[in-house]
C-alpha cells in the first residue's frame, strides 16, 4: 500500500522510553519515572465530584467546537486572576489538549512549505506535526548564556512563517522576561511572523510569575492546557487564544478535525478552574523536587544544568561522560531502573549529549531516583 511522506516523522523518544519501562515493569522491576512530563497526582477531587453528579444526570454529547460557553468565560477571567488581562472570552478555544491546538494552530496561520521557527532545544512534537502538515520546521540553536530560549537576533537570516516559543520551556524550564517577549514579539511583528506562544506550564513557577503574550499583544496566539498545572494530562483538554478576526476560521476547522473536545474533561477542566488550593499544593511538592533534585543530580555528577523557573524539569549536559544519550539513558534504564528522556527528543544535534529529568512524580520517588543514578554513576566510575 502506498505510504503518503507526511508519515514519516520521527518517533517520540520519550513515549518510547514509557514503552521499554512498561515492559520491565511486566516483568516485575520497579521503575522510577524521571522521562515523562506528567504529574503524579489526579485531577483535583472536587472536580471528579462534579463529573460524577453530571454523569448521573447528562448523556455527555458533543459541545460546540469552541467549547462550553461558561469554561470559555472561566478561562478568560484566569487572564485577569493569574495577569491582570481583560480578555473577551469570545476569543477562547477549548481544544482537546494543547496537541490539537497546535494541529489547529499550524492549519490556520501556515501553507505547505512555510518555514516556522522553533528553539532548540525543544519539544519535540513541534517538528514532528509542523513535518506532517508539510511545513518546514526550522531549528533555531539556542545558547545557554540565554537560558535556551530563541532571542530577536537568533531570527536573523531565517524566512520565516512563523515563530513557535515556550516559557516555560520544555525540556529546560527556563522562562523568558517580559522584556525578552516584548523583543521577539516586536521583531516578529516588524518581520511579518507569525507569533505563537505556548503557555502550558504556567501555573508552574517558583521564584517569579510567568508572562502571557496576551499582556504584550493581542496580534498572536497563545496554547496552554490543563495537563501540567492542573494535573490532568489524560483528560486531554487545553486551551488556546486567538485573535477575535481568527476565531471563525479556526471553528471551521475544529469542527472539521474534531467537532469538540471531550465533553467529560470539559466538565473536569471547568471545576478544577475552583480548586486553587489543591492545586497549589501540588505546585509545593514540585518546589521541594526542585531542590532535591538540583541537589540530588551534582550529586550524582550531572552538574552542567541550568536550574528552571517553571515546570518540573533539569535539562543535563552529560558530553563529560557520554556523546551518545540515547545509549546512555537506556543503560540508565535497565541498569538504574530508573527512566530518564534522551536530549535527542530535543535537540537533534546536540542533544546526543544532553538529558531531561522530569521531578513531576512523588518526593519519596525521586529520592529513590536519585540514590539509584547515584549509584549507578559510581559503578561506572564517574563519581567516587
Amino acid at each position: 500500500m502506498k505510504n503518503s511522506s507526511r508519515g514519516s516523522v520521527d518517533p517520540f523518544i520519550v513515549m518510547d522510553v514509557m514503552e521499554a519501562a512498561r515492559q520491565l515493569e511486566d516483568c516485575g522491576r520497579n521503575i522510577i519515572h524521571m522521562e515523562v512530563g506528567q504529574p503524579s497526582t489526579s485531577a483535583p477531587k472536587a472536580a471528579l465530584d462534579v463529573l460524577r453528579r453530571t454523569m448521573s444526570v447528562d448523556p455527555i454529547g458533543y459541545t460546540v467546537a469552541l467549547g462550553l460557553p461558561e469554561l470559555r468565560r472561566k478561562i478568560a477571567e484566569l487572564y485577569y486572576e493569574w495577569y491582570g488581562v481583560s480578555l473577551n472570552p469570545d476569543r477562547v478555544v477549548v481544544t482537546s489538549g494543547s496537541s490539537a491546538a497546535f494541529l489547529l494552530s499550524f492549519t490556520s496561520l501556515f501553507d505547505s512549505g512555510d518555514k516556522v521557527g522553533i528553539g532548540a532545544p525543544g519539544y519535540p512534537s513541534y517538528r514532528q506535526i509542523l513535518k506532517s502538515l508539510g511545513i518546514c520546521p526550522v531549528d533555531i540553536e539556542t545558547a545557554a548564556e540565554n537560558g535556551y530560549q530563541p532571542v530577536s537576533n537568533d531570527l536573523k537570516g531565517h524566512d520565516l512563517a512563523g515563530l513557535l516559543v515556550a516559557s516555560p520551556a520544555n525540556p529546560t524550564g527556563t522562562m523568558l522576561s517580559k522584556k525578552a517577549l516584548s523583543d521577539l514579539l516586536a521583531t516578529c511583528q516588524s518581520m511579518n511572523i507569525a507569533f505563537i506562544s505556548d503557555e502550558i506550564y504556567h501555573g508552574i513557577e517558583y521564584e517569579k510569575k510567568a508572562v502571557t503574550a496576551l499582556e504584550i499583544s493581542d496580534e498572536c496566539y497563545v496554547i496552554n492546557s490543563f495537563s501540567k498545572y492542573f494535573s490532568m494530562t489524560g483528560w486531554r483538554v487545553g486551551w488556546m487564544v486567538v485573535p477575535e478576526d481568527h476565531v471563525r476560521r479556526i471553528e471551521r476547522v475544529a469542527q472539521n478535525m474534531f467537532i469538540c473536545a471531550p465533553h467529560a474533561s470539559q466538565i473536569v477542566a471547568l471545576a478544577a478552574l475552583e480548586c486553587s488550593k489543591e492545586l497549589d499544593a501540588n505546585l509545593d511538592v514540585y518546589r521541594l523536587n526542585r531542590a532535591i533534585m538540583i541537589e540530588g543530580l551534582h550529586a550524582a555528577g550531572f552538574d552542567t544544568i541550568t536550574p528552571p523557573d517553571g515546570a518540573f524539569y533539569i535539562y543535563a549536559d552529560v558530553g563529560s561522560v557520554t556523546d551518545d544519550s540515547l545509549a546512555f539513558a537506556r543503560d540508565i534504564l535497565n541498569e538504574a531502573w530508573v527512566a530518564v528522556t534522551p536530549g535527542l527528543d530535543f535537540d537533534p544535534v546536540r542533544g546526543v549529549k544532553t538529558l531531561r529529568f522530569s521531578y513531576a512524580r512523588s518526593t519519596k520517588e525521586i529520592r529513590e531516583g536519585l540514590e539509584r543514578l547515584q549509584k549507578f554513576m559510581r559503578g561506572r566510575g564517574h563519581i567516587s
